[in-house]
């Protein structure tokens, strides 16, 4: 082979190692969503949303002298519900339960803990928590 064939014969085997490059790679993924900061938002609104349903849609005496006050809207990345006495939205709290922005933590605390319902309570709390939407214990 002459020498003047060889750019010719690089050029060729140049061509061929791009093209089985681009043959042989996987396609790129494409560019996953961004995730969202967890703000605890909402695994509270779940929680939220099961205690009313369990607690007061379901009539439930253990609660008929309750209400239930939702404080999801919350900047200060700590959205909770409260538990204050029927009719009272504006009164102390009897129960509250706070999530944490980027934590599955859930605190709980008020007089209520104080009582028998406690374990009732904290049982609940503790089923959904986990991904139950049972109202039974």
């Amino acid at each position: 082979m002459s020498t003047a064939g060889l750019p010719r014969v690089a050029l060729a085997l140049a061509t061929l190692l791009v093209v089985a490059g681009c043959a042989s790679r996987a396609p790129s993924p494409e560019k996953a969503a961004p995730r969202r900061a967890d703000t605890g938002l909402d695994r509270m609104e779940r929680l939220t949303l099961t205690a009313n349903r369990c607690w007061f849609k379901s009539r439930d005496p253990a609660f008929a002298s309750y209400s239930i006050a939702p404080e999801l809207s919350s900047f200060s990345g700590r959205p909770r519900f409260l538990l204050v006495p029927k009719g009272r939205p504006e009164a102390r709290p009897l129960l509250v339960v706070e999530g944490a922005a980027g934590s599955a933590d859930v605190a709980t605390y008020g007089p209520l803990l104080g009582t028998p319902l406690r374990a009732r309570l904290e049982g609940d709390l503790v089923r959904w928590r986990m991904g139950s939407t049972s109202c039974d214990a």
